[in-house]
């Protein structure tokens, strides 16, 4: 079993330890019926934290409101892996933290919504306020700094969560606009 700090992820998506989760998108037929267009495992895989976590992409849109029609939301979130999140767009990452892991104190500029799906995490602010989360648990992420600390058996097993990603006005504090920043996860947002 993977200490924390030591790289984990060595063969993709899932983490060890963790169950494969299918991603099924719909569409129309010609007659206007719901049919099944896809089903897989998503389109973009990302070891994050120097190989502690590791994302999957499992949808973006470029807009708000999004163009349904000809397929061009499946078209864009097939050929582009996402930034962090996009203006006026939104992100569906699917993480899975590694035993123990960290993520480093952090603010994106956007409402995240964090859904933990398997094992217990502790979400950290940086005025030190933390609360513990269980399967099903919700936090409702407004621009603020912020950690996750997998502590799922004491540290020693894999967790994941997912996170949906839409993008937020300026936010001011005392008439100071908040900047965003990623500590060290900067690296693995570079160039997107």
């Amino acid at each position: 079993m993977a200490k924390p700090n030591e790289a984990m992820i060595t063969n993709g998506f899932p983490v060890a330890g963790l169950p494969r989760t299918m991603r099924h998108i719909t569409g129309h037929d010609e007659s206007g019926k719901g049919v099944f267009l896809s089903t897989d495992c998503g389109d973009h895989h990302r070891p994050l934290a120097d190989n502690q976590a590791l994302a999957n992409i499992l949808y973006s849109t470029i807009e708000t409101p999004v163009e349904l029609n000809g397929n061009v939301d499946i078209d864009n979130a097939a050929k582009r892996e996402p930034p962090l999140h996009y203006h006026n767009g939104s992100v569906i990452r699917m993480v899975d933290f590694g035993p123990g892991v960290e993520s480093p104190m952090h603010r994106a500029l956007s409402l995240d919504y964090g859904i933990v799906i398997e094992g217990v995490f502790e979400l950290v602010l940086d005025s030190g306020e933390s609360r513990i989360m269980r399967p099903g648990d919700v936090s409702v992420q407004r621009a603020t700094a912020h950690q996750w600390r997998n502590i799922t058996g004491n540290g020693l097993l894999p967790g994941r969560m997912i996170f949906v990603l839409l993008d937020c006005k300026d936010v001011i504090v005392n008439g100071n606009k908040l900047e965003e920043y990623l500590g060290s996860l900067e690296k693995d947002y570079v160039g997107r």
